[in-house]
């Protein structure tokens, strides 16, 4: 199959403005309270489960989602614009973030009406905390390599094996997870795999943290010894979860977070080179910013087709790819250019602070979410170059 690549120039609307101005305002009043630290990007990895519900209260999860389950019937690009103000500010959106990006568009597709009817409310009060188990020892970032297995059993399905690199695993409530329910076949290897709702409290299930060199334990081994799921905890059509995953992608790699994660270091080397940087920080500062721009047209476009019902994998995959490999790379460009800072800048040593942290996060940026070399697989497969 080939997929006709294209971006829509998508433009945000005059809502979308307002929404920004009532988004900061927010955020301004929780970093006066001292609820996070805007210049301490690290807090991001913090659960700060008031902060979430405060959010929800305000309406800014599940945005795009039916009043029925208690979402708001907003746009993919009102949403975009809470997404990219919260990552600006550092803001700690980790309990709720996956459900509201992904999980929640999943269960409001495949799962029963008493699944939607129960967990997706609490999604949008802020209450819900989501993980996603797809990466497995010993196969990298080939999901149909899968091994992990769920056995029916009577009333229910029996889950077995382990899952890795599962970010927030020990603070999820739920995870959606994809299990082997069948062989693949010689003609088809993605078929077998079925995607279910796992109670993150059901007996049986292990959570190892993952130390990382910044320090963080956001992933996680999670280990499943016979633990049982209810008939309607499998979602969707069972051995053909692959199908679903592929729809799922979509949403998980356009984001504004998936090239904004280290931009604090861009933002600081701004505020310490001041109003009149000499002409090498300019010219660095101005490429920096033009590339900074593209990849936000490019996000910005695939919102919108998310928002006109289409599925711009292949989009999404592109952002994804050129995203993480931009902000994996920047805090590199920002310290060249900050060796043109001046010692007494009144923020040195909160650049200096950042660049560390940021330089100790960059390896995993192009891992997680896809690594990049399954990315370009997926786009060169879209474009029919194989």
């Amino acid at each position: 199959m080939t997929a006709a690549l294209q971006f829509d120039p998508i433009r945000l609307p005059p809502v979308c403005q307002k929404l920004r101005e009532e988004v900061r305002a927010f955020l301004a009043e929780q970093i006066a309270e001292g609820v996070f630290n805007p210049h301490k990007p690290q807090a991001e990895d913090t659960d700060i489960p008031e902060f979430s519900r405060r959010v929800g209260e305000r309406g800014w999860i599940g945005m795009t989602w039916p009043k029925k389950y208690g979402g708001h019937e907003r746009t993919f690009l009102e949403r975009y614009v809470v997404t990219e103000e919260m990552r600006v500010a550092n803001a700690p959106t980790r309990r709720f973030f996956v459900a509201d990006r992904q999980s929640g568009p999943v269960l409001l597709k495949y799962a029963s009406e008493r699944i939607k009817m129960d967990i997706i409310p609490r999604i949008c009060r802020g209450e819900v905390c989501f993980s996603i188990g797809m990466s497995e020892p010993n196969s990298g970032s080939d999901l149909f390599a899968a091994k992990s297995k769920a056995t029916k059993t009577d009333g229910g399905w029996l889950l077995n094996g382990t899952k890795i690199w599962t970010t927030s695993a020990h603070i999820a409530d739920y995870m959606l997870g994809i299990f082997r329910t069948s062989p693949p076949t010689q003609e088809n290897r993605r078929h077998g795999l079925t995607q279910f709702l796992v109670d993150m409290k059901a007996p049986g299930i292990t959570v190892n943290p993952i130390a990382q060199l910044s320090g963080l334990k956001e992933f996680n081994e999670v280990v499943f010894e016979n633990v049982f799921l209810p008939d309607d905890h499998a979602l969707g059509e069972i051995d053909g979860a692959w199908k679903q995953a592929t729809s799922e992608l979509a949403y998980e790699r356009s984001g504004p977070e998936r090239f904004l994660e280290t931009s604090y270091v861009l933002t600081e080397l701004v505020r310490a080179l001041g109003s009149e940087p000499d002409t090498r920080s300019a010219e660095g500062i101005g490429r920096l910013v033009a590339q900074l721009h593209t990849m936000r047209r490019m996000s910005v476009s695939v919102a919108g087709m998310l928002q006109g019902g289409k599925e711009p994998v292949v989009e999404a995959s592109i952002v994804k790819d050129i995203g993480t490999i931009w902000e994996q790379q920047l805090p590199h460009r920002v310290r060249d250019l900050a060796a043109f800072v001046e010692p007494d800048a009144t923020n040195h040593e909160t650049l200096e602070d950042q660049l560390a942290f940021a330089t100790k996060i960059a390896p995993k940026l192009t891992i997680q979410g896809g690594t990049t070399e399954v990315l370009r697989g997926i786009i060169a497969r879209g474009l029919g170059l194989r």
